[in-house]
C-alpha cells in the first residue's frame, strides 16, 4: 500500500483514506461489529497543552466530529452558533442538522464534505457505524450522498459569517493525537480584518477553558 501510495503521490490523509478501504476490501470491516459511541475523555498533556494556548482559538475533536475540549477563544467564535449548546457538542451533527450552520459557514458545502469524509477515519468503524446511523434518518440525502462519495476534500480557509455581524476567515493547524484518535485544531486569523474582529469579540466577552467527558 505504501508503494501504490508512493506511486501516486499520495497526501497524508489520502494514504489514511487508501489504507482504510483496503481494511474493507480485505476484509477486516466485515465482522460487522456493533455500532458503539467513542470515547470522549481527553489526557491530562492535551488539556494542558490548550491550556498554554489560551487565549487562542484551539479544540480538541475526533473524527466524529465530538468537541471533546477547547479553549475560551473557541468558544467565543462559536459562541450565539448554537454548537456548544450540547451536553456533548458535535460538529458533524450541527453541520447536517442545525439550519443555522448553513449560514453560519460561508462555504457549508466545503464542510459538510469535510465532516463525512472524517467519518471514514473514526476512531473505529464501530464509531464511524454509530453516528452514521444516527445521523442518515435526520440528515437525508445531503449527509448519505457525502458519506458515499471516498473524496478527499480540498480543507482551505474556513469562512464564518459569525452571528456578531464579524465576518472571520480562519487558518486550520491540526495535530494528529493518534494514540487518542483525536486531534487538536487550532485556528488562527487569516488576514488583519479577522484578527481585528476576534479582538473586538474579545472585547464584548470573555470565556475559560471548557472540556467535555
Amino acid at each position: 500500500m505504501n508503494a501504490l501510495a508512493d506511486a501516486l503521490s499520495l497526501a497524508p490523509s489520502e494514504r489514511n483514506h487508501l489504507r482504510y478501504l483496503a481494511k474493507i476490501t480485505g476484509g477486516e470491516c466485515s465482522a460487522h461489529p456493533q455500532p458503539t459511541p467513542p470515547r470522549h475523555d481527553v489526557r491530562p498533556s492535551v488539556l494542558e497543552t490548550l491550556r498554554l494556548l489560551e487565549p487562542g482559538i484551539a479544540v480538541v475533536t475526533n473524527r466524529l466530529g465530538d468537541v471533546l475540549a477547547h479553549t475560551s477563544g473557541y468558544e467565543l467564535v462559536m459562541g450565539g452558533t448554537g454548537l456548544l449548546d450540547a451536553d456533548k457538542p458535535n460538529l458533524t451533527r450541527y453541520v447536517f442538522t442545525d439550519p443555522g450552520a448553513r449560514t453560519f459557514f460561508a462555504d457549508w458545502d466545503d464542510v459538510a464534505d469535510e465532516q463525512a469524509f472524517d467519518l471514514w477515519l473514526a476512531p473505529s468503524v464501530e464509531n464511524s457505524e454509530w453516528l452514521s446511523a444516527e445521523l442518515a434518518p435526520v440528515s437525508g440525502p445531503d449527509f448519505t450522498r457525502r458519506l458515499n462519495r471516498h473524496v478527499v476534500p480540498r480543507r482551505g480557509v474556513l469562512r464564518l459569517n459569525h452571528p456578531s455581524g464579524c465576518e472571520l476567515r480562519l487558518l486550520r493547524e491540526t495535530l494528529e493525537l493518534s494514540s487518542d484518535a483525536q486531534q487538536l485544531v487550532v485556528l488562527l486569523p487569516a488576514d488583519e480584518k479577522t484578527a481585528q474582529g476576534i479582538d473586538q469579540l474579545r472585547q464584548r466577552s470573555s470565556g475559560r477553558l471548557r472540556a467535555i467527558s
